[in-house]
């Protein structure tokens, strides 16, 4: 990429709850997958501290653990990076995702929180104002918690929590893969195919659905990666 960009961080803001530092990993993380900080953007610790009101402490501390997920490079005395999109990351975490996740589906059909299962319903309802609006942000929150209830629902929550460290990788890229016109309603439909196989108690289609839903993007990436080449490595 050309000389890096400098750091906008106006919609950065501080939130209740945990600690600073996890606040701070937090926000960054998500502008990172929102491309909002894009690939080759430098990231002050004084500026990112001024603006969030906290110490350069744990922001520091909050770039390390951005370091440790290979969203953020840190080069001594060189300053600190958003990296480029890793098509070899993002496959990686594809991988360890579709492992877990096909695990929880075929479990979900199993048994099923029944409290979860019309929760599931609303997020779906939001999902489709989401893609009326064209809301690319929205719609990948809702992805997001689609998921989340499909494992708090199968008993399997833990199982979200060591997904959620790694996803962030593929994120970027269905950040990307939400711009195609097509591309939410078809979600949507991978979505309802997985929740219809649970709802059947469908363990091999629960699993083959969650299985297609998660390949999916791997059809979209060289297109993706074709069309944003200053993104990618």
């Amino acid at each position: 990429m050309a000389a890096a960009k400098d750091m906008n961080l106006e919609s950065l803001k501080m939130e209740t709850g945990g600690t600073a530092a996890a606040q701070v990993e937090r926000d960054l993380r998500e502008m990172i997958i929102r491309l909002e900080l894009a690939p080759g953007t430098r990231l002050s610790e004084q500026e990112i501290a001024t603006r969030m009101g906290v110490s350069r402490q744990p922001v520091r501390e909050a770039l390390i653990a951005l370091g440790k997920s290979r969203l953020v490079e840190i080069r001594p005395n060189r300053g600190t990076v958003v990296v480029r999109i890793s098509a070899r990351h993002m496959m990686e975490a594809r991988f360890v995702r579709e492992a877990l996740e096909v695990a929880v589906a075929r479990r979900a059909s199993e048994n099923f929180d029944a409290w979860t299962r019309r929760r599931i319903d609303t997020i779906l309802a939001r999902q489709k104002l989401a893609m009326e609006a064209d809301d690319h942000n929205a719609f990948r929150r809702e992805d997001e918690q689609f998921h989340i209830a499909i494992a708090a629902g199968a008993g399997c929550s833990l199982a979200w929590n060591a997904v959620a460290d790694i996803k962030a990788h593929m994120d970027r890229v269905c950040n990307l893969q939400l711009r195609h016109p097509d591309s939410m309603m078809r979600l949507i439909g991978e979505h309802e195919a997985i929740i219809a196989a649970i709802d059947a108690k469908d363990g091999d289609g629960s699993a083959r659905a969650m299985r297609s839903h998660l390949n999916g993007i791997l059809a979209d990436l060289p297109q993706i990666e074709a069309d944003n080449p200053d993104l990618f490595e």
